[in-house]
């Protein structure tokens, strides 16, 4: 029996349409990730896709938190890697920048944003500020860390949305924002360590 015609837990379709999902915005850009298209990948009915998320920007919203905690749980390992020399910045940066870019998060927040649904960004805000508090030397009260964490955020956000462009027209590298906020994020942590020591 295959997959598409078995009955599925809740659990299990939930899982089916954010994989689906993640691949549409990939592929074609976050205007894709409808309730039918997304049925359609994965052998289920629009009728079935809108039990589970209600609306198309219900299921925005929890493709918005789906990516964000994929990214936050490996952001985290990066960074516990960083601080036993296992890791390196650069990798904390590339997962950030990647997560904007490649993965469409970046995308998604600018169409979430311009067609009103700015509630769906909050799976994004709430997973990033609980990571800053997971990661961060004095949990919530890490004042740095936050505005180390909103710097990188941005950079990665800026430059999925225009960097390659941007940065064309100035003459610069394409990874030019990555170098800057990797030289940004290891003055930082130098910062923390030598606040640490003292």
């Amino acid at each position: 029996m295959s997959i598409s015609k078995r009955r599925l837990s809740p659990v299990e379709s939930r899982g089916m349409a954010m994989v689906a999902a993640r691949d549409l915005l990939i592929e074609s850009g976050p205007q894709a990730v409808t309730l039918k298209a997304v049925a359609s990948r994965i052998g289920r009915t629009h009728a079935n896709l809108l039990h589970h998320f209600g609306s198309a920007s219900g299921l925005q919203k929890s493709l918005a938190e789906f990516l964000t905690n994929q990214v936050c749980g490996s952001i985290a390992e990066a960074v516990v890697k960083s601080r036993t020399g296992e890791g390196t910045v650069r990798a904390i940066v590339d997962l950030t920048f990647d997560a904007f870019d490649k993965q469409g998060a970046g995308a998604l927040s600018s169409w979430m944003l311009l067609t009103g649904n700015e509630d769906a960004l909050d799976p994004i805000v709430d997973a990033i500020h609980a990571l800053v508090d997971e990661v961060g030397e004095g949990g919530h009260e890490d004042r740095e860390m936050h505005e180390d964490t909103l710097t990188l955020v941005l950079m990665a956000l800026g430059d999925a949305l225009i960097g390659e462009r941007l940065a064309d027209s100035l003459g610069l590298s394409r990874h030019s924002a990555r170098d800057m906020a990797e030289r940004h994020l290891e003055h930082a942590l130098e910062r923390s360590k030598a606040k640490t020591e003292s």
